[in-house]
């Protein structure tokens, strides 16, 4: 009897394959997803747009000779492209760009703003020292007997009542045409100027030509712009003439100092400061920027200018921020609690009226209650009979405010604690009133801590927005009211608000010393948000 060994069952085994029934089967992965078109055109755009900011930025740090800097776009720039093309590190693919925003937007200004904390950097420290001296130089310029003169035509490249200034001189001998700036003189084409009789420029292109009227506008701009020249600098005289004039004050590179040919004066460069200084004390505005150590940081501390508005301000910033969280949590509470009892009807038309301030805008609304303040027209004066000036003194300012924040702030703290409160089970509640439990020893023993519970971190945070609400004080008393001896600090100053006078405030920028101060706030607020996440911890573990 003969047995078959070609039959077609599942057992079947050709030599050097593998069993056809054997065989796993292969697993969809990831990688193997389709790419559609549509996916595909976003990424192109994307990555498009990728290389075409880092051909942007490269530009400018190559002039700059910033190779480091370059090296880095031109690694990150690779590197994107490198996870966007593979189809390998999928996860990488997500956190990324948020990774590099973050870098961006967050570590990268508060890494700058550290840096800037122990410079000089402000008003007339912005520089090189080199680039302060060509400035001193370029500001002493003077006419002098024999000085060139020239027809003048102001213009501008672009916008006539914003572009950069040019001036378009023609030489009186030679008939060239030039155009100057701040950075020096450039020989223009003839062939693309119009020089009316006397020399004046009429045309040129590439500049708008300035009328008598538009220059007019801009005569301030026009006194003050300097063309560096070969021999001294360019200056207008009038809206038509322009002279060559001399530099009074030239660096003297032996004695490392200023001299000024006409008086005979000197400024030494004090390289601590980044400024030249005369023996008398005297100091030239145009300096440089150098690193001063912690000497910002000294300043706030112990400079009594300094400290005495600073401690007082911080004293104030801390009534503010702990006033407008907790008044617009009490009052949010409070309403929450009452639409949150079962024997309240219409609760949905409550609470729609209730959150109306929290959904119109806040900066509008910051102006609106400004002018109902109004000693003479405002509206809470004339409602109530009063005669308050509440922007004139310290304490009705401040309690303004308050208020203003209190309107503003509690829909939030309303709706907040409308959800912490449906998220409480009504059995806790119920069990203590049969325990025989009053309404508040139930509120206080069981609703309240879980309520704190849950709205700790916002209330933390709340905090910390308080603290620095720029636009809380700014819209309303701009700081005020201000003492006669300090216009630098307000009564309603906040820290922030203080940081941005000293920055930008009419007697000078200091940036250095507005960011020593910005490092203060970030260091305050950050101790108290950990301490008090610490505490909200501990109260999750007893309520857990």
């Amino acid at each position: 009897m003969t047995t078959s060994l070609s039959g077609s069952g599942s057992g079947t085994q050709t030599p050097g394959r593998e069993p056809t029934g054997s065989r796993p089967a292969r697993r969809a992965s990831s990688h193997d997803a389709p790419i559609t078109l549509t996916g595909l055109a976003v990424k192109v755009i994307l990555l498009g747009l990728t290389a075409g900011i880092a051909v942007w930025a490269a530009f400018p740090l190559i002039d700059a000779e910033r190779w480091a800097g370059l090296a880095l776009l031109l690694a990150t720039t690779a590197g994107l492209f490198y996870l966007y093309l593979t189809r390998r590190h999928v996860p990488a693919k997500y956190l990324v760009p948020g990774t590099l925003f973050l870098i961006a937007f967050q570590i990268v200004p508060v890494l700058y703003t550290a840096s800037t904390a122990f410079t000089n950097f402000g008003d007339g420290h912005r520089g090189t020292k080199d680039a302060a001296i060509v400035a001193i130089q370029i500001a002493s310029v003077k006419q002098v007997p024999g000085s060139s003169e020239y027809a003048l035509s102001v213009a501008t490249q672009g916008d006539p009542a914003t572009g950069a200034l040019v001036f378009l001189v023609s030489d009186p001998q030679t008939g060239k045409v030039s155009a100057g700036d701040a950075s020096g003189l450039r020989e223009l084409d003839a062939a693309d100027v119009t020089v009316a009789a006397g020399g004046k420029v009429t045309a040129a292109e590439g500049y708008t030509v300035l009328n008598v009227g538009q220059a007019s506008a801009r005569s301030e701009e026009i006194t003050a712009l300097v063309v560096p020249t070969d021999s001294g600098a360019l200056r207008s005289s009038g809206l038509s003439r322009a002279y060559e004039g001399k530099a009074v004050r030239a660096y003297d590179k032996g004695c490392d100092c200023i001299r000024d040919a006409e008086s005979g004066k000197t400024w030494t460069a004090d390289a601590d400061t980044g400024a030249f200084v005369a023996a008398d004390g005297e100091r030239l505005a145009q300096g440089w920027k150098v690193n001063v150590g912690l000497r910002n940081f000294s300043r706030v501390l112990t400079d009594p200018d300094i400290s005495g508005p600073f401690f007082g301000t911080l004293l104030w910033n801390f009534a503010f921020a702990l006033g407008s969280t907790g008044f617009t949590f009490v009052l949010g509470m409070a309403i929450a609690l009452a639409l949150h009892s079962p024997r309240m009807r219409g609760t949905n038309i409550y609470r729609v009226l209730l959150i109306l301030p929290y959904a119109m805008p806040s900066f509008a609304m910051l102006l609106v209650w400004r002018d109902m303040f109004n000693t003479d027209f405002g509206l809470i004066n004339n409602l109530f009979g009063l005669g308050v000036d509440w922007f004139g003194q310290d304490w009705s300012a401040r309690v303004a405010v308050i208020l203003v924040q209190l309107w503003l702030g509690y829909p939030y703290m309303f709706l907040v604690a409308t959800g912490a409160l449906q998220a409480i089970p009504r059995e806790l509640t119920e069990a203590t009133s049969v325990d025989g439990a009053s309404a508040w020893q139930s509120f206080r023993s069981v609703t309240l801590p879980l309520l704190l519970v849950a709205l700790s971190p916002l209330l933390i945070s709340s905090f910390a927005f308080n603290f620095n609400n720029f636009n809380a004080i700014y819209l309303t008393t701009e700081g005020g009211p201000f003492p006669a001896d300090n216009p630098t600090s307000g009564a309603t100053d906040l820290l922030i608000t203080y940081t941005y006078r000293l920055a930008f405030g009419a007697q000078g920028a200091e940036y250095g010393l507005a960011a020593a101060v910005s490092i203060f706030i970030f260091t305050i607020v950050a101790v108290v948000s950990a301490v008090s996440f610490r505490r909200t911890r501990q109260q999750e573990e007893v309520y857990s």
